[in-house]
């Protein structure tokens, strides 16, 4: 798969943890898991819906693929792999995130959508990626 960016939920107090130390080593789920759990932009709003369905405080980091630090300047790998409940590949950092690879952040506020409630994506998210769960 080809693409320049890859995106993740934080919660917010882990990313400004994040921000003192200058990497990012994921919420409990992520460390439980091995790895840090990432989507496409076409991907994310889904991911959102399905896995932080109501949460608030969360962060939408947006990542440079390209500015990946490897293993041996103490980043991690990045893996594609498919997901066992819906088959799509998605993007796996089996290590932890360098703060310098985001190349934005943007909160993730709570606003009723149908009666439901969804996270707001900021206004520079593609509005063509936005496909809800």
């Amino acid at each position: 798969m080809i693409v320049d960016f890859i995106y993740h939920l934080a919660r917010a107090a882990d990313w400004q943890a994040a921000l003192q130390s200058g990497w990012y080593e994921g919420a409990a789920e992520d460390r439980r898991d091995g790895f840090l759990h990432f989507s496409t932009a076409q991907q994310i709003t889904a991911s959102a819906d399905r896995h932080r369905a109501g949460e608030a405080g969360l962060v939408l980091l947006e990542i440079a693929i390209d500015r990946l630090p490897p293993p041996e300047h103490g980043g991690g790998t990045l893996k594609w792999e498919a997901s066992p409940s819906r088959g799509a590949l998605f993007p796996h950092l089996y290590g932890r995130l360098a703060v310098a690879a985001v190349t934005r952040v943007a909160d993730l506020p709570l606003e009723a959508d149908h009666g439901v409630l969804r996270h707001a994506f900021p206004a520079w998210y593609p509005f063509w990626t936005r496909t809800r769960a």
